[in-house]
């Protein structure tokens, strides 16, 4: 019955033999991919040794300029504002002007309306490490890291609200349909890793953040580039060729695909999208292999999911911890953008899913900050410890900061988009420095202030990329990740 249906669709197509087509096929096939990896090779020797291009799946459409730092990314994101104040900027003046108006802003207006009168963090900042940078001291295990993280302390960001916010901090641009960062690599680079996808976004347990999928989206890039979603939760299905299938007529059968689909897509030049699909199947016809392997965790040894706490009393916890130790391993199996999400979108319960503490800032936070402490903090250990670092740029975001005061009525601040923390670290990075100021309360950026374009322009410029140049043409314009802005920051590079 195989070879009549195959007959059939032989006859219908060129009326090849079964044994010629097949000798066709793998000539070429075997040809089609000797120029494949001539192509690689020499596009690492026109970057200048850019090995990643080399490695890619699919090649990427730009030849790195520069000397390359990193090779891959891991993006760690808390939506809902995480508040800079509390975590990452110490500003003892807030402290000591408690419960005393906002200086010259005392009838502001904020996102949900008036604000009540300064308040302090509910907890003390603790000196860290040799460079005596200090934090919360609700952050135990991270406190280990803040040698190796370059802090920016005076970004700011274009919208006040979350959906907006989190696009913007994923791809410079405050509106959907615009590509987040991961899709601008995997569109430069390719993927390290012809079996797996190059752009990976892992979401919380508790759900998309705001505006879901649109913070990984390949906007107007080729739908290739969008990421791929995987969680720890649900494990990849191993769909390996069952039991009792021949081998030879499985092999076949994908020859005799990868044909007809190779010659409808050469009937119909410059359907980029038809191009994209088939890809994609190619894509997923690999990773059938190599992505159950990748999710199996029971693969790791008991002191390693101990040290990420996999195994937690706290539910939340474990379930963030087993998506921590997947990013790991997506990362040193050569996916080139891991974004990782801490907490999810806001479904009409403050605080509860996300860092967005309006009412209730204390409890709200004791709740999140060791659901991200443990975890984290054993992810930048294990991958410093396997050398990954070294090759690895991490970035911790959200998308915008919060008020120094209390809201009316409540013990919560509300949203801020005038000064707000990120940080990055990892290759190329120069650790233990804070770059930029808010103000004395934490209200607004006044010392260095930067940009989410100055922050991607910086990530491209360690990846090995000019950001000006790095450009898709889109509805008559060359389209950036940086729009038309950005500057290498240059303070906190190595």
């Amino acid at each position: 019955m195989f070879q009549r249906r195959h007959h059939d669709v032989l006859a219908a197509t060129d009326a090849l033999s079964r044994r010629g087509f097949l000798g066709n096929v793998y000539t070429g096939m075997a040809g089609m991919g000797l120029a494949h990896l001539l192509g690689r090779e020499l596009a690492a020797e026109d970057s200048g040794g850019g090995e990643a291009a080399a490695k890619s799946g699919h090649a990427g459409a730009y030849v790195p300029r520069n000397t390359a730092k990193a090779r891959r990314v891991l993006q760690i994101f808390c939506p809902g504002a995480a508040s800079h104040m509390d975590l990452w900027e110490h500003k003892p003046e807030l402290e000591r002007r408690h419960g005393e108006p906002l200086p010259g802003e005392e009838e502001f207006l904020s996102f949900q309306g008036k604000n009540g009168n300064l308040m302090k963090s509910p907890w003390p900042f603790v000196a860290c490490g040799k460079s005596g940078k200090q934090i919360t001291s609700m952050l135990p295990h991270m406190a280990r890291h803040v040698d190796d993280i370059a802090f920016w302390h005076s970004l700011q960001s274009k919208s006040n609200t979350h959906g907006p916010g989190c696009v913007f901090m994923n791809s410079g641009h405050d509106v959907e349909g615009f590509p987040a960062a991961g899709a601008w690599l995997s569109y430069a680079l390719g993927s390290e890793n012809e079996n797996l996808p190059a752009y990976v976004a892992i979401p919380d347990i508790r759900g998309e953040p705001p505006n879901g999928k649109a913070n990984w989206t390949n906007g107007f890039l080729p739908a290739r580039h969008q990421a791929i979603m995987l969680s720890a939760q649900q494990p990849i299905r191993n769909l390996a060729v069952p039991s009792g299938v021949d081998a030879d007529e499985e092999q076949a059968t994908r020859e005799l695909v990868d044909l007809l689909n190779r010659r409808h897509a050469a009937a119909r030049p410059g359907e980029s999208e038809l191009e994209a699909r088939i890809a994609a199947y190619q894509l997923a016809a690999r990773m059938q292999l190599s992505a159950p392997e990748v999710s199996d965790l029971s693969r790791e040894s008991q002191a390693i999911h101990d040290e990420y706490g996999t195994g937690h009393a706290n539910q939340l916890l474990a379930a963030y911890a087993r998506n921590c130790l997947l990013a790991r391993r997506l990362l040193e199996r050569g996916v080139r953008y891991v974004n990782l999400y801490c907490a999810s979108r806001a479904s009409g319960v403050d605080g509860l899913l996300n860092w967005d503490a309006h009412k209730s800032l204390k409890p709200d936070y004791e709740r999140h900050c060791p659901i991200f402490d443990q975890p984290t903090a054993a992810l930048l250990t294990d991958l410093k410890r396997r050398g990954l670092l070294d090759d690895t740029l991490v970035l911790w975001t959200t998308e915008f900061g919060r008020m120094p005061t209390h809201q009316q009525g409540t013990s919560g601040r509300d949203h801020n988009p005038d000064g707000f923390t990120c940080w990055m670290m990892g290759a190329g990075v120069r650790g233990g420095v804070s770059y930029g100021a808010t103000d004395d309360f934490g209200r607004r950026a006044v010392e260095d202030v930067a940009t989410v374009w100055d922050f991607y322009a910086t990530v491209l410029h360690l990846m090995g990329i000019d950001h000006r140049q790095l450009t898709f043409y889109h509805n008559g314009l060359d389209r950036r990740l940086t729009d038309v802005h950005g500057n290498v920051i240059r303070e906190v590079l190595a």
